[in-house]
């Protein structure tokens, strides 16, 4: 069974009131929409921040239960699956690769933001944990372009596919 994975895709990164740093393509939330509309068992990964006092003084706020937290205004939103992480691998959860074992995925395609951080974090980390991994690169946002290629690199030699 193959799962696609939902990475990052907030109103802090994708939003109207997005934060400055991230300037993904103004369609990306309808790129992701339309992989989201071909696949089945759909999982959401959100991406929070430890409400302490250095990051409260970051320049980018993303706190459990703030507005800027909320998967974005528009994303289809498709099944009732949504896990947190607090680092940029989202097995860094362990009860997201616990939920994947349960329902029998094996595989996972994944969409979002950023191929230079998270999406590719992610799919190394599920690559790890023996998953078959597709990167649908036409619904993933980057502003990390230098990172993306060298996370890219270590995917292709750990076997993921790119579509």
């Amino acid at each position: 069974m193959k799962a696609l994975l939902v990475i990052d895709m907030q109103e802090c990164t994708v939003g109207k009131n997005h934060a400055k740093p991230f300037k993904y393509e103004p369609d990306i939330i309808s790129r992701v929409n339309s992989v989201i509309e071909q696949n089945e068992f759909v999982v959401y990964i959100r991406n929070l921040m430890k409400n302490n006092f250095i990051n409260r003084l970051a320049p980018v706020k993303c706190f459990d239960g703030s507005p800027e937290a909320e998967l974005a205004e528009g994303l289809k939103i498709v099944s009732e699956n949504v896990f947190d992480k607090y680092a940029g691998n989202a097995f860094s959860n362990e009860e997201l690769g616990a939920f994947l074992k349960k329902n029998g995925v094996r595989e996972v395609e994944l969409v979002g933001v950023d191929g230079g951080g998270c999406v590719a974090l992610t799919a190394i980390g599920a690559a790890n944990l023996g998953l078959k991994v597709t990167l649908n690169t036409a619904a993933i946002g980057t502003v990390f372009e230098s990172k993306r290629k060298n996370y890219y690199k270590t995917l292709r030699e750990l076997g993921a596919e790119f579509i």
